[in-house]
């Protein structure tokens, strides 16, 4: 507390900042290293976050971080769905909770501040790329949010010894939550 007795907030969403990414990297390599939910079989440096960060930043999307009690519990950012200009108006998002963070509304948080930035920036369309680990909750919080469920790729990625599926979900920002 202030000493005027208001209470000091405990969770906030705000940009990114240089001084985040060794914990954007230490939460990334979590689930690079014991989880099928992102592709990637090598963790990002410290250094590879820069540059993401610079070119969503040029790019003017969003790459934010949740801190509890001022410690990075997460972060979360769109980018371009696919390189080809036609695309330019639609985004891919991702979030991520560091594993000690997940299941208090953290992520929930998160996802809304990416949503309302790219509703700003003139997003009108954001993809989420789901890995089915064969849990529910990443599309329960996507789901929550407004997005719906468009598709199914079958077997598209192999990780830790076994076939994993994406599920893909679509959200139209022109059309309200």
């Amino acid at each position: 507390m202030t000493n005027k007795g208001t209470i000091m907030p405990t969770r906030a969403v705000r940009p990114v900042e240089p001084a985040d990414l060794d914990e954007v990297a230490r939460i990334y390599a979590h689930y690079v290293t014991e989880s099928v939910a992102t592709f990637d079989e090598v963790p990002l440096t410290v250094t590879d976050w820069g540059r993401k960060a610079e070119t969503l930043r040029a790019a003017g999307l969003p790459f934010l971080v949740v801190e509890v009690r001022g410690r990075v519990a997460g972060f979360g950012y769109a980018a371009q769905w696919r390189p080809k200009p036609a695309y330019r108006h639609s985004v891919e998002n991702t979030i991520y909770l560091a594993p000690d963070s997940t299941g208090g509304g953290l992520g929930s948080l998160l996802l809304g501040a990416v949503l309302d930035e790219c509703a700003a920036v003139g997003v009108r369309q954001v993809v989420a790329v789901i890995a089915d680990t064969g849990s529910d909750a990443s599309a329960a919080l996507h789901r929550r949010h407004g997005f719906t469920e468009v598709g199914r790729l079958r077997s598209v990625g192999f990780k830790h010894g076994r076939w994993i599926d994406t599920v893909l979900f679509q959200r139209d920002l022109t059309a309200g939550p």
